[in-house]
């Protein structure tokens, strides 16, 4: 008797979670997204991006206080379109990429501003100095993708990113602008 109730209790869940319909999972799509920066050398913009980054997103306009994102971005992917910059970016003195490997982005709380704008804030870690920022984010929708895009400016010098000699703004401003555009699939509707 026991056994036929266990049974039926089993059959009875299993069933109710088929009825269920299945969440999305949510995902970044890499080959669709773009993670960039400027920054100005001697006035002059330099334009550089990631060629590698992964996000772990679990968003839900309707219940923004249990959305996080957690976004990694590998520093030796780093690249300035020259050979020149980009075998400097990952020494000690920029991205310091043998000990800090990785960048991380881990939000903390998101807010809806309307029209799809969103503040969301969190912890930035860059070669091991963590900040707390503000990301403004825009999204989008169409069809069954979602589009994250905004710019966070940050300080590259509380970062220390660029060092040492390189700490001097008047060659390489303290401002950088990061530029991202990340097209997620499962969202739901904004």
């Amino acid at each position: 008797m026991k056994h036929t109730v266990l049974t039926a209790a089993l059959f009875a869940t299993l069933m109710s979670c088929m009825a269920l319909p299945a969440a999305a999972q949510q995902k970044l799509l890499p080959a669709q997204s773009e993670l960039g920066f400027v920054a100005k050398q001697m006035g002059v913009p330099m334009n550089g991006h990631f060629k590698k980054f992964d996000a772990q997103v679990t968003f839900d306009a309707a219940k923004l206080a249990t959305s996080k994102v957690a976004f990694t971005v590998d520093m030796g992917s780093a690249t300035l379109g020259s050979a020149e910059a980009d075998s400097e970016l990952p020494k000690a003195t920029w991205f310091n990429v043998p000990k800090f490997p990785q960048a991380s982005f881990t939000s903390s709380a998101i807010k809806a501003l309307g029209g799809g704008k969103y503040e969301m804030t969190g912890q930035l870690s860059i070669k091991g100095q963590a900040h707390d920022v503000l990301v403004p984010v825009t999204m989008t929708q169409a069809g069954a993708l979602t589009v994250a895009t905004g710019v966070l400016p940050i300080k590259r010098l509380a970062f220390k990113v660029g060092d040492g000699d390189w700490a001097d703004t008047s060659m390489v401003a303290d401002d950088v602008q990061v530029k991202f555009k990340l097209t997620l699939s499962g969202v739901g509707k904004l």
